[in-house]
């Protein structure tokens, strides 16, 4: 068999979507007679049977179910490569991907150490998804939480989880609280919600969340939030990654200055608690 066009792809997605000839022809602005006779050839061609047509009804196969997320996947993977090829015209320049309003600081500093010549951020809850499907190049990532399928991997740092209460909460001035205690209060959220900063700042305000972020976001909140040190938590673990197979000299100069960076920072931050010490010792 010949190997598939991508036009006999995206006309199979957009009928086995609409699972409606008329509408599939319609949302790809042709008609309905060649589309009908081209999903007729493309089963021709492959020997199986992808749709199951009545006068009432049109449904997928299961033949056809796996069919339909196989030409997800290409296309999508196509589409990545598109994107990745593009901005290739701009060697010395990366899209990072990052969640909303965490770790900011940190990304700053990342940013000003870096490297490479010019920068792009893209906020996006999925942060995987972009890298996957080209929309970005490296990414700030979560190690044990995010999917990290397909994707390589640099341990940057590490951050120490707070719980965000309201000022007037009775955990608010402990000097540390655990899961089970904050799991009393019926706002407690253990997964934060995938909004902004500003959003969950809001509401642990207005008494309606209590949850867990990490260092980056526990040091941006209002004077009407506490952040509450989590005892039997364990530190989030932060790595840039990238897609596997798609690493530019750009991404790797980015992974290398970001580690020195973060590494001069712990230093300093030792040196400074050490002063710290001596000076309250004299």
């Amino acid at each position: 068999m010949d190997r598939l066009e991508t036009r006999e792809l995206d006309y199979f997605v957009a009928v086995a979507e609409e699972l409606h000839f008329g509408k599939a022809a319609e949302r790809l602005g042709m008609a309905q007679p060649p589309l009908s006779r081209a999903i007729s050839r493309l089963e021709r061609r492959m020997g199986v049977l992808l749709l199951e047509r009545s006068s009432r009804r049109v449904a997928l196969t299961d033949a056809g179910a796996v069919f339909l997320d196989e030409c997800r996947r290409l296309l999508d993977s196509l589409d990545a490569a598109v994107r990745r090829a593009q901005r290739v015209r701009q060697p010395g320049r990366l899209v990072m991907a990052v969640r909303p309003g965490t770790a900011s600081g940190l990304i700053a500093d990342l940013l000003r150490a870096s490297e490479v010549g010019g920068h792009d951020v893209l906020f996006t809850h999925d942060r995987p998804a972009a890298l996957r499907d080209g929309r970005a190049d490296i990414a700030l990532l979560c190690v044990g939480t995010d999917d990290l399928t397909g994707l390589r991997t640099a341990d940057l740092t590490e951050e120490a989880p707070f719980a965000l209460v309201p000022r007037g909460h009775p955990l608010a001035r402990r000097t540390a609280v655990t899961v089970a205690e904050l799991g009393q209060d019926a706002n407690f959220a253990p997964e934060c919600p995938p909004v902004g900063l500003d959003e969950i700042v809001d509401r642990v305000v207005l008494g309606r969340l209590v949850t867990v972020v990490g260092t980056g976001a526990a040091e941006r909140i209002s004077s009407e939030v506490a952040a509450v040190p989590v005892s039997d938590l364990p530190p989030t673990r932060l790595a840039l990654a990238w897609p596997e197979g798609a690493s530019r000299p750009a991404v790797t100069a980015f992974v290398r200055s970001a580690r020195t960076a973060e590494a001069r920072r712990v230093l300093d931050a030792k040196d400074l608690d050490a002063k710290d010490r001596d000076a309250a010792g004299a």
